[in-house]
């Protein structure tokens, strides 16, 4: 590379970083939790890239919140312990003994896998689960589904203190119910409670797709809440983003400013979604 072709990269990169400056003052103090999932997960390279966007996020003055899932993890380990899983409409059934594999995988291997990855990256990271401190206490989501809870009351005490020591908590989706049992939480419905108990600033939801498409199938960068319920209706917003796009309306709801979904694939997409002017993936407010 000519000296002068270098020179060009560094103004960028300079111009860049004084461009950043009013989103790096405006999210001081924050707090942003992360929903991880999908291929944002799925790869060694993946993950040490979100976990240094982490830090980076730690260092100027964010408080980051993980909330991780673990479905395909989960899946793999049952077929190697050749635990059969049941189904009610394309839903898994969680009996105990699969309860038992859902919170080794979650809590173990998921979880401490994260935790080390932003620890590597000189982070100060600290695995939990829901259950840790009462933070997620939970109510059986339907009769038909085991032990598969749905967040009643969070408690984030433990989030507070471990913001006030620079900790950044990492959360796989477990919850204990009122009588001691341990529920399995949908991600994304985790970090969307987490995320109203806290009044977060941002929730983003790190997806396999970049946003939110409408009728002629481009993503829509902003959106209220409003159309997010008239899209549904017309059926513009169906499968696997309702479920996505109805934790972002109970996030918001709950006292969360915006929620993004993004795309967890693409390299430092929660930076771009914070510090850059045209944002990533999909942002929702109330209005």
């Amino acid at each position: 590379m000519k000296a002068r072709d270098m020179n060009r990269d560094w103004i960028a990169t300079a111009r860049t970083l004084s461009e950043a400056l009013p989103y790096l003052q405006r999210y001081t103090g924050a707090i942003v939790v992360i929903k991880l999932g999908g291929h944002a997960m799925g790869s060694d390279e993946a993950m040490e890239t979100f976990a240094r966007d982490v830090v980076l996020m730690s260092q100027v003055g964010v408080n980051p919140v993980i909330v991780h899932g673990g479905g395909p993890m989960i899946n793999e380990m049952l077929e190697k312990l050749a635990i059969k899983s049941d189904f009610v409409n394309g839903k898994r059934v969680t009996d105990a003994a699969t309860m038992e594999v859902v919170e080794m995988v979650l809590s173990g291997r998921v979880n401490k896998r994260i935790v080390q990855a932003i620890n590597g990256q000189g982070g100060r990271a600290v695995g939990l689960s829901g259950k840790d401190a009462g933070m997620i206490t939970c109510t059986p989501s339907s009769p038909d589904l085991g032990l598969v809870g749905e967040p009643d009351e969070i408690n984030p005490a433990i989030l507070h203190t471990m913001f006030e020591a620079n900790i950044i908590p990492v959360i796989a989706p477990l919850g204990a119910g009122r009588t001691g049992e341990t529920f399995n939480i949908n991600g994304d419905t985790a970090a969307g409670a987490v995320a109203a108990a806290l009044k977060a600033d941002r929730l983003l939801l790190l997806t396999d797709i970049d946003g939110v498409r409408d009728a002629s199938g481009q993503v829509v960068t902003e959106l209220s809440a409003d159309q997010i319920r008239q899209m549904t209706r017309d059926g513009i917003i169906a499968g696997g983003m309702i479920p996505k796009t109805e934790t972002a309306l109970a996030a918001i709801e709950g006292g969360v400013r915006a929620v993004v979904i993004l795309d967890g694939r693409a390299p430092n997409a929660t930076l771009l979604e914070l510090y850059t002017e045209h944002g990533a993936g999909s942002l929702i407010r109330a209005t």
